[in-house]
């Protein structure tokens, strides 16, 4: 039989009560029964962590790396959402629907990842009244998100859309302006909507302008006024 280990990243619920703002709710016997349903996961870089189309059964939380969330469209086309990282938690989109996963995530990098079981997860919801208003917090906030990252990709330029890009993954995923990037380019393509040709193109662009600063995976905003306002003007 294979032996499964929790590494010192997830080995109770009840340590993630400071690393989860949502968890830090429950009380010490709703984190235990969370905790005995769960399971942790290791995946290496590019593995697939869910897959779109497939039965949604548990919850996940990144402990460790990055993955990107992401739909899959016609022609085998991607949209990536935005980028997971750790101690989200990423499922809550089936949990009253239809038990199934309507998009795929993926590995960006080593990562591990923690899997709650759902019917565990809807129990606490329904029997704690705080936890369960800040659970419909969370998915408005992720719904907010999303119509905003819809407003850049249907009333942006590709320029507008690249620097969207750039803003959300320097403030919102690395919280840097200097950072190693795990997305390729065609993950670049597919985060702004566009084909990897032209996402290319504008990341020369922008070098070139002083803008930023690219080198292989290494990048650096220069000007992250100039990025805003070519955000701006679109």
């Amino acid at each position: 039989m294979a032996k499964f280990s929790k590494t010192e990243n997830c080995k109770n619920c009840i340590d993630c009560n400071n690393r989860i703002p949502m968890l830090s709710i429950l009380s010490k016997q709703e984190l235990t029964e969370l905790n005995e349903s769960r399971f942790e996961v290791k995946f290496k870089t590019g593995e697939t962590i869910f897959k779109q189309g497939t039965s949604a059964t548990h919850l996940l939380i990144l402990t460790t790396g990055l993955a990107k969330l992401y739909v899959e469209g016609v022609q085998d086309k991607q949209l990536i959402i935005r980028i997971i990282k750790p101690w989200e938690i990423i499922g809550q989109a089936s949990l009253y629907f239809d038990n199934r996963h309507h998009y795929s995530i993926a590995a960006l990098d080593n990562t591990t990842a923690c899997f709650i079981e759902i019917d565990a997860f809807k129990k606490v919801i329904q029997t704690n009244p705080l936890f369960a208003e800040e659970f419909i917090k969370n998915c408005t906030q992720k719904g907010i998100f999303s119509f905003e990252k819809m407003v850049s990709l249907s009333q942006k330029q590709m320029h507008g859309r690249i620097a969207d890009g750039l803003i959300y993954l320097a403030s919102k995923v690395y919280e840097d302006l200097n950072f190693d990037l795990h997305l390729s380019r065609q993950d670049v393509a597919d985060l702004t909507g566009m084909s990897k040709d032209s996402a290319i193109r504008i990341l020369k662009e922008f070098h070139n302008e002083g803008i930023i600063d690219l080198d292989g995976r290494k990048l650096k905003i220069l000007n992250s006024k100039q990025l805003e306002r070519i955000s701006e003007t679109g």
